[in-house]
């Protein structure tokens, strides 16, 4: 098919959100645009955060069956294990490992750069770790667990592995968001809620757009040439994680939800595709990049004013660890 034909066809469902963050979407962009496999990723070097089911097991699954070598980072010592037995079994590649830690724990991570720093170069650092917290809770240094999870730690760990990152010439740090961002506009402040004002769907949406800001952020410290900074969202995924969190939402949407293997699909792409290599700081959903708002109130006055704002904010609360 034309590529003309393929490019209407995806401007239709991106107009719609049943339509592009659902099973339908995947089905028809990956059919109208021709979509090829990725190529061998032997010898690229992979860190890749909650991979021990759904997406980020997804994830690890096919990046090994391509080729790489994979580090997972794991909470649990029995499904790490588990996991990595299950990965090695269903692929040729055995070249995978894990490293235990929380990735709300600044501590830990610090513990992770280095035992992957004495490795050499990391081709691609993945922040996939995340879910929605129900109640407000605190990570062991007494940051809200959303935003230590998915902003802080992520953060710090990208800092402690910038030069094994940059001597892949790019390293690539992805970080899997959520549609749900395309309801909040950034807000520092929003980023440490009370107990009383705690909604758990409203944060990890708030995180997750804090996440787009942080990546722009990045791409101004960092040359392209360095390290490229992406942010991806899986569209609606059928994971344990959208279960538990949404159960609603999930047994209504059940019939259109995305295997697990759709959703991991641009991830993936993400790893080796020349897109992502000559470019920075982009946001994609099925293989294209996309507009980061779809209505005008989420928009920010002053994008660089709040990139400079958490970039310090997160400096900050990092620093002592």
């Amino acid at each position: 098919m034309s590529r003309l034909f393929a490019r209407a066809v995806d401007e239709v469902l991106e107009a719609t959100v049943v339509g592009s963050f659902s099973r339908l979407g995947y089905d028809l962009r990956s059919r109208t645009a021709s979509w090829t496999q990725p190529a061998s990723l032997a010898g690229r070097r992979i860190l890749i955060t909650g991979a021990t089911s759904g997406l980020g097991r997804e994830s690890a699954a096919r990046l090994a069956s391509l080729g790489a070598t994979v580090t997972f980072v794991a909470r649990d010592e029995a499904r790490a294990r588990r996991t990595r037995e299950e990965l090695v079994a269903q692929s040729p590649n055995d070249d995978i490992d894990y490293l235990l830690a929380d990735a709300s724990d600044l501590t830990a991570m610090r513990s992770v750069a280095e035992a992957v720093a004495r490795r050499g170069a990391l081709d691609v650092l993945i922040h996939n770790a995340g879910a929605i917290t129900a109640s407000r809770t605190l990570s062991a240094q007494g940051n809200e667990m959303t935003v230590a999870a998915q902003l802080l730690g992520p953060f710090h760990l990208t800092r402690l592995l910038l030069d094994s990152l940059r001597a892949a010439q790019p390293g690539r740090v992805i970080s899997v968001a959520s549609g749900g961002l395309y309801t909040q506009a950034f807000s520092l402040a929003g980023l440490d809620p009370s107990v009383a004002d705690y909604d758990g769907v409203v944060a990890y949406a708030r995180v997750k757009r804090a996440q787009l800001v942080l990546n722009h952020a990045w791409a101004s410290h960092v040359p392209a040439s360095d390290v490229v900074f992406h942010a991806m969202h899986p569209g609606w995924t059928d994971t344990p994680g959208l279960a538990d969190s949404l159960p609603g939402f999930h047994r209504v949407m059940g019939p259109v939800l995305r295997s697990p293997a759709q959703g991991a699909d641009t991830l993936v792409w993400l790893c080796d595709s020349s897109e992502a290599r000559d470019s920075t700081a982009g946001f994609w959903l099925d293989r294209r990049r996309r507009r980061e708002h779809k209505v005008p109130w989420t928009r920010s006055r002053d994008a660089r004013a709040d990139q400079s704002a958490l970039w310090q904010w997160c400096l900050e609360r990092t620093a002592d660890y």
